[in-house]
């Protein structure tokens, strides 16, 4: 198994993305999965529980790279049960990752964790400094949890990468297939108040961040993976309804949204409160985003889905 680029959790949306463009820079690829061990279309799916060491470790060694996105989908209604999912399930495969590569006679040249933007709390404030402190609320609590975690093993001879995750704007998959449907049913207005900041970031300049990460040496700590030109939701719906050419909507009140989003299964703060997030870091190392600005980076979501 030398020189795979592993993949824990790759069978979710953002997986998908990374496999489909991975694939396209001919890597050989392994992804970890709660599912049957089999191959598929050239990608070899191993069984884990997440939880326990066990033969899935043995495709660590000398492995490229592990990238791992394990964690319950936090698009749910946060009920007891589901908060203690949704923290349980990444602390514990980050630390049961931890002690794979520490058995290792080969460890992984790099292991790169996901967490979220969800980090710093709900705010207007910009935040582009990724030492800033993280906020408050159970998002937040989350992610330092799950970053502790990470950066509480030692793994020396393995460089570390944490990308904070803000929104992946992603083609056919995502979040835009509902906002979509939304604006077509003429519901294209503001959600909520339309104020809250929303901080996202193109598909392809996820993945050329996730290439740095992978085969660039300093390239390395915790960084905020996010556009420089986070918006606010009125801003997105207006840049969205534009493309699809749907001029007439209706705008959705707070109370309203809540009631349609609980119903969804949806906690509806995910989508009602806002992070207004960039990075420092990026900027520093003069990233060059392909697509800095929303109406770049829906038009070429949109345009190029269907091709």
């Amino acid at each position: 198994m030398s020189n795979q680029i592993i993949i824990a959790g790759g069978s979710g949306f953002l997986g998908q993305t990374i496999v489909k463009y991975l694939q396209k820079e001919g890597e050989s690829l392994t992804i970890l999965t709660r599912g049957p061990s089999r191959i598929i279309n050239k990608i070899n799916y191993i069984h884990w529980d997440s939880k326990n060491l066990g033969d899935w470790a043995r495709v660590l060694e000398s492995a490229k790279a592990i990238i791992n996105l394990t964690g319950k989908s936090v698009n749910c209604r946060y009920t007891p049960k589901n908060k203690k999912l949704i923290l349980s399930s990444r602390v514990d495969a980050t630390n049961v990752l931890a002690e794979g590569i520490q058995k290792t006679k080969n460890p992984p040249k790099v292991w790169i964790n996901a967490s979220s933007i969800a980090l710093f709390g709900y705010s207007d404030k910009f935040i582009t400094n990724e030492a800033e402190n993280p906020g408050e609320g159970f998002s937040a609590d989350v992610c330092r949890k799950w970053e502790q975690e990470y950066f509480k093993h030692q793994t020396p001879n393995t460089k570390r990468v944490i990308l904070r995750l803000g929104v992946v704007l992603q083609k056919d998959i995502g979040l835009l297939q509902p906002f979509s449907k939304l604006i077509k049913l003429g519901f294209g207005g503001n959600i909520g108040s339309g104020e809250q900041y929303f901080s996202w970031i193109h598909e392809e300049d996820f993945i050329n961040i996730l290439k740095l990460a992978i085969y660039q040496d300093n390239f390395q700590g915790a960084i905020n993976c996010t556009s420089p030109n986070p918006i606010k939701n009125k801003e997105f719906m207006q840049a969205l309804r534009k493309l699809i050419k749907h001029p007439y909507y209706l705008n959705t009140p707070p109370i309203m949204a809540k009631i349609g989003l609980f119903l969804n299964g949806t906690q509806p703060e995910l989508i009602l409160r806002g992070r207004r997030v960039s990075s420092d870091y990026l900027q520093n190392i003069n990233f060059k985003f392909k697509y800095p600005d929303i109406q770049s980076a829906l038009s070429n979501l949109l345009h190029s889905s269907k091709q």
